[in-house]
């Protein structure tokens, strides 16, 4: 059994439900077909039930009538939510009139059911910006304890079983936080190893990256992902982290014995922390095309409960795994 198949058989046996916001998106309304098809999870879609279900005897999908559809116009819970959301946000301004426009925003809906325990998690993203999902959950669903900022995650599945993890590997951040502080660099490097242990199911061997190995180049830049290494060492002591490391250095056995002889991980690292975004989204990207390795994710990480968002480019097939990834999380 794969690792998706297994994420899959996983889901299967949790049930969760996972609320769809885009319910008038083409490949949403697929993917959930054959999540309801293949009871992967349960599905709430929100909007209009007469529009979704004409949607889908457009798109000669059977299984819709199968999903839980809720109207947010008419709402039975839309004043609960509503006082939810001016328990939160009224010291920020939030006034009652404008808690009844957004609680009519699907985006807005769902996170307020993930925030609730009306759903166990949200994905979505296929038709709105990253900022337009992840706003509301900053808003209400917030941050882990401890954890003060939200990153993304990706599993690659590589055809060289060489690396990682018999060809497994996780590269994180590649979709969140531009530049992160040492701080939030090792929140990342202490989220994404926890991630990996509970979705990827093997155990993590997290590389800091750098453009320096064990001091062989001064720069601050060096110095901030030292830093992070030291904070992510004592945030969860259980993890094998190596810092700072050379992207040679840390999956390349014998790069890693010469540049780093001390370490007990060096060469063999499964978990890549890239020390910015534009150098982790680069990389994967470049990994997926060049190497023609499957990408799996953003899963994002850091939420205080499961909120995954979509590429605006996924396929019918990333939605149905996504999910399935919010389940078992």
């Amino acid at each position: 059994m794969n690792l998706l198949e297994r994420i899959k058989c996983n889901a299967k046996k949790l049930n969760k439900k996972i609320v769809l916001p885009e319910s008038l998106e083409e490949r949403t309304l697929k993917a959930a077909d054959i999540l309801i098809e293949e009871k992967i999870s349960q599905i709430i879609l929100i909007g209009d039930p007469v529009k979704i279900n004409n949607r889908a005897k457009e798109l000669s999908l059977k299984n819709i009538k199968n999903a839980i559809i809720v109207n947010p116009v008419n709402y039975s819970k839309k004043e609960f939510y509503v006082n939810l959301m001016l328990k939160i946000r009224a010291k920020k301004g939030l006034t009652r009139e404008k808690a009844l426009e957004l609680i009519e925003n699907p985006l807005y809906l769902a996170t307020l059911m993930v925030k609730n325990g009306d759903a166990d998690g949200e994905v979505a993203g296929a038709e709105n910006s990253t900022s337009d999902v992840l706003r509301p959950a900053f808003q209400y669903v917030k941050t882990k304890k401890g954890i003060s900022v939200v990153s993304g995650a990706f599993i690659m599945i590589l055809k060289d079983k060489k690396f990682g993890e018999n060809g497994l590997m996780v590269f994180a951040d590649c979709a969140v936080h531009p530049d992160p502080t040492a701080k939030q660099l090792a929140e990342i490097a202490v989220s994404t190893g926890q991630m990996t242990r509970k979705i990827a199911g093997f155990e993590p061997k997290i590389a800091m990256l750098s453009f320096s190995t064990d001091g062989s180049a001064n720069h601050y830049m060096v110095d901030k992902v030292k830093e992070a290494t030291e904070i992510a060492k004592k945030m969860d002591n259980s993890l094998l982290i190596e810092g700072e490391i050379q992207a040679d250095a840390a999956i390349i056995e014998s790069i890693g014995k010469k540049k780093a002889p001390k370490s007990k991980i060096a060469g063999n690292c499964n978990v890549l922390i890239f020390p910015n975004l534009e150098a982790g989204n680069i990389a994967y990207k470049l990994v997926q095309r060049l190497a023609k390795a499957e990408a799996i994710g953003p899963i994002l990480q850091g939420m205080a409960a499961p909120i995954n968002d979509l590429s605006r480019g996924c396929s019918v097939s990333d939605i149905v795994n996504l999910v399935a990834i919010t389940a078992n999380q």
